[in-house]
């Protein structure tokens, strides 16, 4: 197990544990992260593990984190915590979305998307 500290910037962010829990697989990826807040919550996050064809959906994808961070930043812009900073995150957010996408239509096209084909 081993612990991630690039998130800590803040009072908050300091206490929040982010934990790995599991080794990398054969993508080189690990899949099980433990977040745990400073009153003492929990939450579990499993990343899919295996290929999707051969596995089925087990987890979620670093695309649907992408989403919910940009949906969460922009409520932000809707709001009074409207800032250039937050619509710089959501543009590189969004960019990698894009890029991530893109590896999955070329992996469509190619017929590999859900094997552990490169």
């Amino acid at each position: 197990m081993r612990e991630i500290y690039s998130h800590r910037v803040n009072p908050i962010n300091d206490q929040i544990r982010v934990q790995v829990l599991d080794e990398p697989g054969a993508g080189g990826a690990s899949h099980e992260y433990l977040v745990t807040t400073p009153d003492g919550r929990e939450q579990h996050i499993s990343f899919q593990n295996g290929p999707i064809g051969e596995t089925g959906p087990n987890g979620l994808t670093q695309e649907v984190l992408i989403a919910i961070c940009v949906d969460r930043l922009q409520s932000f812009q809707q709001g009074e915590f409207r800032c250039r900073e937050n619509a710089l995150a959501i543009t590189k957010l969004e960019e990698a979305q894009h890029w991530l996408f893109h590896r999955t239509r070329a992996r469509l096209e190619r017929g590999v998307e859900g094997t552990n084909i490169v």
